[in-house]
């Protein structure tokens, strides 16, 4: 193990973080509220942390090893949670406990946009930015903008965007060098989340809310400014905007570099995972909008429609945002849309879940087995966009599959241990574990009421997620440490 390459590594992301905590900073001193020390406090922290780690180790240069690569994005995750948990542990309004700052801060760099927090409408505004913010900056993941930047480092950046980036196909790259990969991949994100921006606030929103909710669109985070989050605004236009992006964010980002590049649609047509993703949501939206007029749940059919059509792919794209409590919804919808968010986006996107992608293998491999059963001597390659599929490929989809739903029993058993009711424990390790945010029960609205014990599990179960397992998981295994 490189210690000293993994500490400088980490030390200038962290000074990296740091900047991040000027622009609340500056709204902190622009509003007059106070809120400004918390920040200047904060970044001095993490600079002054960041620094340490650096300096003593900055002329040190060499390759990145596996094990380099999974450790400083695991130890990344942890340090960065709980330095983004700063503000809100010195922050006034809100008051928050150790444990409360550092799930709403896992919970935002993650994506997950699960909250212990009320009262949004009253929090100085420099806090529900920083909320935002954190979102956006875990959305595209910040080890990729890391990458982007790896020549300053002097060390390789493929184990960081090996271990970092979703889906069982990472090895693909859409240029030459890896570095430019990572800075095409951010100069999307970056741009779609200003165009999402725009369109809010030609809308309606004023441009706080714009800028706050294009951030946690374009990461599908989930995070909003206001206590009823898209809800708050009852506008349709809003809502179609909302849900556009959500879909744009839900699919593989380099299908948009591609189509970009080409100038064509076509990436978008002839990928087999993007076909699947869309039949999910359009299958979903039909139930749920059905049974929503069938049970007379709104009195408006355009109204049922709507907001049929919006929880459907905020919830399926793991994004979280809500116009209506879906907890009260008739017959199976609740449990029904919290599976879908199961399966999630595409890989290559900044939504939780399994993939669509390992759902779409998955159900191509069980049908070859029920086509071995009939034909036992033939040869049944598993196709993806025309191109067989490894069979070490698919192993691993099956030993990631397994783990996901081994990892989902455990933690939600723990849950209840913790002292959750049944369908709040798994309803809430569902929903941190897929990144999507609101569950059922006692979590259909926010997160205040769980025990401490269970915040910990969650915040864990928040971040096994955002790694896709793997990642995580085999820096606890004791092989992890033998040399």
């Amino acid at each position: 193990m490189q210690t000293r390459l993994i500490l400088k590594v980490l030390g200038f992301l962290l000074i990296i973080f740091s900047v991040s905590l000027m622009p609340p900073l500056l709204i902190g001193w622009f509003d007059a509220d106070g809120t400004h020390l918390v920040f200047l406090q904060s970044w001095i922290a993490v600079l002054v942390l960041g620094a340490l780690m650096w300096l003593p180790n900055r002329k040190k240069s060499d390759d990145l090893r596996i094990r380099d690569g999974f450790l400083i994005v695991v130890l990344f995750w942890l340090v960065l949670a709980l330095s983004g948990a700063l503000p809100f542990m010195l922050a006034e309004d809100p008051y928050m406990s150790v444990i409360d700052a550092v799930f709403e801060s896992m919970s935002g760099l993650t994506t997950t946009g699960a909250t212990v927090l009320t009262g949004l409408d009253a929090l100085p505004r420099s806090i529900l930015y920083y909320r935002q913010q954190l979102q956006w900056l875990g959305g595209m993941g910040i080890i990729v903008l890391a990458v982007a930047i790896a020549p300053v480092l002097g060390v390789g950046g493929m184990q960081l965007f090996r271990a970092e980036t979703p889906g069982p196909m990472k090895n693909n790259k859409l240029t030459p060098r890896i570095t430019e990969t990572a800075k095409a991949l951010w100069y999307i994100y970056f741009g779609l989340t200003v165009l999402c921006a725009m369109l809010y606030f030609a809308a309606g929103m004023n441009l706080f809310d714009a800028i706050g909710h294009s951030f946690s669109t374009l990461a599908i985070g989930g995070f909003s400014t206001h206590d009823k989050s898209i809800g708050f605004f009852n506008n349709p236009l809003i809502d179609t905007i909302a849900m556009l992006f959500m879909v744009i964010a839900g699919i593989n980002f380099s299908l948009h570099y591609l189509a970009i590049r080409r100038r064509s649609l076509r990436q978008y047509v002839s990928d087999s995972e993007v076909k699947a993703f869309l039949l999910i949501l359009a299958t979903l939206s039909v139930i749920t909008v059905t049974l929503l007029i069938l049970e007379g749940t709104f009195e408006d059919t355009g109204v049922a429609i709507r907001l049929g059509l919006f929880q459907v792919i905020s919830v399926a794209t793991t994004t979280g945002f809500t116009t209506n409590n879906f907890s009260y919804w008739p017959g199976l919808l609740p449990v029904l849309l919290i599976i879908s968010s199961f399966v999630g986006g595409c890989a290559g996107s900044t939504a939780g879940g399994m993939k669509v992608i390992r759902v779409e293998l998955l159900l191509r491999q069980g049908r070859r087995e029920i086509d071995r059963l009939l034909h036992p001597n033939a040869v049944l390659p598993i196709k993806l966009n025309k191109r067989p599929v490894p069979d070490s490929v698919i192993n691993a989809v099956w030993g990631f599959f397994a783990l996901y739903v081994i990892s989902f029993v455990s933690l939600g058993l723990l849950m209840m241990m913790s002292g959750s009711d049944i369908v709040t424990a798994f309803s809430a390790t569902a929903a941190c574990l897929n990144n999507l945010g609101p569950g059922l029960g006692d979590v259909a609205n926010n997160y205040q009421s769980i025990s401490d014990a269970g915040k910990w599990i969650l915040s864990f179960t928040m971040l096994l997620g955002r790694l896709e397992l793997f990642s995580l998981l085999v820096v606890l295994t004791p092989a992890f440490w033998k040399r």
